[in-house]
């Protein structure tokens, strides 16, 4: 009783339920982030114990700064040639995702997303990896297989789901894979392939190989179990792994509150884990180059995992299925403080004079033209909607070595249905 009368002087117990700052109809306002200046992120040597750099997951390495020039120790002073590279793989992406996203409107295929605003969180990082180092992407890092020259009417024939896709129709559009570019399988299960990478790359390191892994998850996602699975792993074994988490502030509909973003960065969660934190400007094209270049090194040189928190933002919505209108406010993405990733990079390449705004606008037209022709190509494969372009008996094949009896037995009976069926529509 004594114990009953004590709580009863105690305030009552609140739930905290995180609320974005802005909706719509509100102006957004953004002057409350943190913006470091850039260059002024120290650099430590990439065989550094992790417990020597906790400041740098809760900091911001950035290279370019307002005046478009590269600052600072983590400047990687690459040459005018690989920084027009750069630039042309992020437009040409962006021309990618803007034709696919229209050819969803026009009913070609079911489904898309794009990377707008988040080109550089996989281009920079790819340029910065070796060809053959194996990428485990989320679903917006199909600038990763741009990256490495892959074939654009490949990448359309899996959005299209037709004759000529690789997987054959059995995933959704936008969820590649190639093992021969070193693109691991894209999962719509969020998360999944952090500990895929985190295996990956243990048993490169069994085997006494040189490739490393590399992954990509949202911040949303790092709040699924695999996340922490996958950060077990990887120190407990020193996992040559580079583990990227792309904070782009919002999942379809919620923002990174949710995921924890109120209580500390994302970078931060490598501290607990006892794994070497990275904080980046992930629309500053150099700084996300560098960051991996450093954690790229580290992994090679036995040193052990980098989380790379890349802080960014989804400019356009989760996916065609989406309407951000509903959830947050229309100004954000223009008043999001650290720009645009390919603005900023052309910039750069303008204030070195190595670039102007003419030969910009000549590219973006090529970058056009390309994903035009490319779009004309994979279509006349087929398109989804219009009809079955693989066999039916291609749904038992590819996931047993040898089909086991009973799948044999389903398909011969799914083909007999099959064909009894059409001899009835014959005699109709």
């Amino acid at each position: 009783m004594a114990s009953d009368k004590k709580r009863r002087n105690l305030p009552s117990l609140e739930l905290y339920v995180p609320e974005p700052k802005f909706r719509p109809g509100d102006e957004a306002d953004f002057s409350d982030v943190e913006v470091l200046p850039a260059g002024e992120t120290r650099r430590p040597d990439t065989a550094a114990a992790h417990d020597e750099m906790h400041d740098l997951a809760y900091g911001l390495v950035r290279v370019l700064g307002d005046d478009h020039k590269a600052v600072g120790p983590w400047d990687p002073k690459l040459d005018p040639d690989t920084l027009r590279k750069m630039l042309r793989a992020m437009a040409l992406t962006r021309a990618f995702d803007q034709r696919m996203f229209r050819a969803q409107r026009q009913g070609k295929t079911s489904f898309y997303m794009k990377c707008t605003g988040e080109e550089a969180v996989a281009i920079a990082a790819t340029f910065a990896l070796d060809r053959d180092d194996m990428t485990f992407p989320s679903y917006r890092q199909q600038g990763i297989l741009i990256a490495r020259d892959w074939s654009l009417v490949d990448m359309m024939n899996q959005v299209y789901s037709n004759s000529k896709d690789r997987l054959k129709g059995r995933q959704l559009p936008i969820m590649y894979s190639t093992k021969q570019g070193g693109f691991f399988s894209i999962s719509g299960n969020l998360a999944t392939q952090f500990p895929q990478a985190v295996g990956w790359a243990m048993a490169s390191a069994a085997k006494g190989d040189t490739r490393i892994a590399a992954s990509w998850t949202g911040e949303g996602s790092s709040a699924e179990g695999d996340f922490h699975s996958a950060c077990t792993f990887a120190a407990v074994y020193k996992a040559p792994v580079i583990l990227n988490v792309v904070n782009n502030q919002w999942a379809i509909s919620s923002f990174s509150g949710f995921a924890g973003a109120e209580a500390t960065t994302f970078a931060a969660r490598a501290v607990g884990y006892g794994i070497a934190g990275l904080r980046v400007d992930g629309n500053d094209a150099l700084a996300v180059y560098a960051a991996t270049q450093w954690a790229a090194e580290r992994a090679r040189t036995n040193k052990g995992p980098t989380l790379i928190e890349h802080f960014t933002y989804r400019a356009e919505g989760h996916s065609t299925s989406d309407d951000p209108s509903q959830y947050r406010s229309a100004d954000e993405a223009a008043e999001w403080p650290l720009g645009d990733p390919i603005a900023r990079l052309k910039n750069h390449l303008i204030a070195l004079g190595e670039w102007d705004e003419e030969r910009q606008e000549a590219m973006d037209k090529e970058c056009a033209e390309q994903v035009k022709t490319a779009a004309k190509q994979a279509e006349k494969n087929g398109i989804l909607g219009h009809g079955l372009h693989q066999p039916l008996e291609t749904m038992f094949e590819d996931v047993f070595e040898e089909m086991p009896p009973h799948l044999r037995k389903q398909e011969q009976e799914m083909l007999a249905e099959n064909r009894a069926a059409n001899n009835v529509a014959k005699t109709r």
